[in-house]
C-alpha cells in the first residue's frame, strides 16, 4: 500500500482521509505486537487488562443455601405442626440441613414451644438458593481482554484466583517539540506557554493501560527530534509527540519518522477538525502518533483517533464512555469532514463549546465531546446527541 505523506506537497484537502480510512490504511501496513501477559497480585491488578480466562474453581454456592430467615423444612411436610427436628431455625445463607429442601420464611411459622406451626404449604426449593445458582464449576466468568474494576476484583477473589493474569503495561514515550514550550515550573514570558499537554496526553495514556515515560522538551532543531524520538524507541513500545506534526518549516516530525526506519509516515493529514496534522506512523513494530501542538486537538487526537492503535498494544478495548444528552443550542457539521465538537453538560443541556487554538482550559471545561460525521449535519437546539466522556476526564 502507498503511504500516505505531506512531507514534501503539503496538505491537499481532497487526498485527506476521514479518521476510519485512515485507521484501516495504518492496520493495513503496520503489524503491531502482540501484548505481553505476566501476573501481579489482587491488590495490584485494579484496571489492569485480563491476559487469560477465569473459571470458577467450583460450584458457587457450594451447597444448597437460604435465602431468609426461617425454618428449614421437607416441602412434603407442610402444612401442619412440626416438632423441633422437623423445622430447624436456618439464618439467610445457611446451608440446608440434610432431609431439608425448602425454607418458610420466619414469618409464616408459629412457634408454640418446640413446635412449629405452618398454616401454608410450600414447594419444594422455596426460598432456597441451589448449588451452582451463581456459578458452574468450570463456567468461564471473566474474559480475556478484560479490564479490572472493583466487581472484577471482588469475582477473583470469590473463585479463588489471586495471582492475575493481566497484560503487561505497554511503556509508551510522551514528547512535546517546540521552542515556545516551558516546564510547568517555569513562568512564561511574552510568547512563551507551559509544557501542560504532555500531563494530558499522559493521563490518557494511563486510561488506555500504558505507562508513559516523559522525554525532554525538543526544541526546534533540525535533527533534533530524530536523536530524541530514536532513544524513546530505543526504551519504549511506541511513542506521541505532541506539536511539530504539520508542514510549516519548523514542524519536523514527519521528516524525522521518514529517517528512523520503514514503514514510517503511514497517514499525515486527516480529515478533521480540529486536529487535521495529526500524523500515524511506524518503525518496525513501534507506533509513532504525532499530535498537532493545540491543547484540544492533541488530546481529541489521541483519543477518537489514536486509542485503537495503542490499546491494540495493551490487549484491551479504549475504555469509551459515553452519556446521552439534549443540545441547549444548534450544532453544525461540514460535508465531508468529521467534527469533534466540544461540549458541556449543564441542567439545561449540551453548550457546543467555542473552539480556540490558544485555549489550554477548554478541554477541562468540557464533558466531553460530540463526534459529527462526515455527512452534512445541523442539530437544532433540543435534538439528542451522545457525547463521548474524555478517558482521564474529571466527568463534569
Amino acid at each position: 500500500m502507498t503511504m500516505i505523506s505531506s512531507i514534501k506537497r503539503g496538505f491537499d484537502a481532497q487526498l485527506l482521509l476521514p479518521p476510519s480510512e485512515a485507521l484501516r490504511s495504518y492496520f493495513a501496513v503496520v503489524t503491531l505486537p502482540a501484548p505481553r501477559p505476566e501476573r501481579v497480585s489482587i491488590d495490584d491488578a485494579f484496571g489492569r487488562i485480563l491476559a487469560m480466562p477465569v473459571e470458577a474453581d467450583d460450584d458457587h454456592p457450594n451447597a444448597p443455601r437460604s435465602a431468609m430467615d426461617g425454618f428449614a423444612v421437607l416441602a412434603a411436610s407442610t402444612p401442619g405442626t412440626l416438632r423441633a427436628g422437623e423445622a430447624r431455625r436456618i439464618a439467610t445463607g445457611g446451608v440446608l440441613p440434610r432431609g431439608a429442601d425448602a425454607v418458610v420464611p420466619i414469618e409464616s411459622a408459629i412457634v408454640e414451644n418446640d413446635l412449629v406451626r405452618i398454616d401454608e404449604g410450600v414447594p419444594a426449593g422455596n426460598a432456597v438458593t441451589p448449588r451452582g445458582a451463581d456459578m458452574r464449576k468450570g463456567e468461564c466468568v471473566l474474559e480475556t481482554g478484560r479490564r479490572i474494576g472493583a466487581p472484577e476484583m471482588g469475582l477473583l477473589a470469590a473463585v479463588g484466583v489471586v495471582d492475575v493474569p493481566v497484560y503487561r503495561r505497554p511503556v509508551v514515550a510522551v514528547l512535546s517539540s517546540g521552542d515556545e514550550l516551558i516546564a510547568p515550573t517555569q513562568r512564561p514570558r511574552a510568547g512563551e506557554i507551559r509544557d501542560s499537554n504532555r500531563y494530558a496526553l499522559a493521563g490518557s495514556l494511563r486510561a488506555l493501560g500504558a505507562q508513559p515515560r516523559h522525554y525532554p522538551i525538543v526544541r526546534d532543531r533540525e535533527g533534533a527530534l530524530e536523536a530524541v524520538l530514536a532513544q524513546a524507541l530505543a526504551e519504549c513500545d511506541a511513542a506521541v509527540v505532541s506539536g511539530g506534526s504539520s508542514v510549516g518549516e519548523r514542524d519536523f516530525t514527519p521528516a524525522a519518522l521518514a529517517a528512523l526506519g520503514a514503514p514510517g509516515v503511514v497517514v499525515h493529514g486527516l480529515r478533521v477538525r480540529p486536529g487535521k496534522p495529526t500524523l500515524l506512523a511506524a518503525v518496525g513494530e513501534k507506533p509513532i502518533i504525532g499530535l498537532p501542538g493545540n491543547p484540544l486537538s492533541a488530546l481529541v487526537m489521541l483519543e477518537a483517533v489514536a486509542a485503537p492503535i495503542l490499546a491494540k498494544l495493551t490487549g484491551g478495548a479504549p475504555p469509551y464512555v459515553d452519556v446521552d444528552a439534549t443540545l441547549a443550542q444548534a450544532l453544525h457539521g461540514r460535508a465531508g469532514w468529521t467534527w469533534y465538537v466540544p461540549v458541556r453538560i449543564a441542567d439545561d443541556g449540551a453548550h457546543p463549546l467555542p473552539m480556540h487554538s490558544f485555549s489550554s482550559s477548554l478541554a477541562a471545561r468540557a464533558s466531553g465531546y460530540v463526534c459529527v460525521g462526515e455527512e452534512e449535519r445541523e442539530y437544532p437546539a433540543g435534538a439528542s446527541i451522545r457525547v463521548r466522556r474524555f478517558l482521564a476526564g474529571g466527568f463534569l
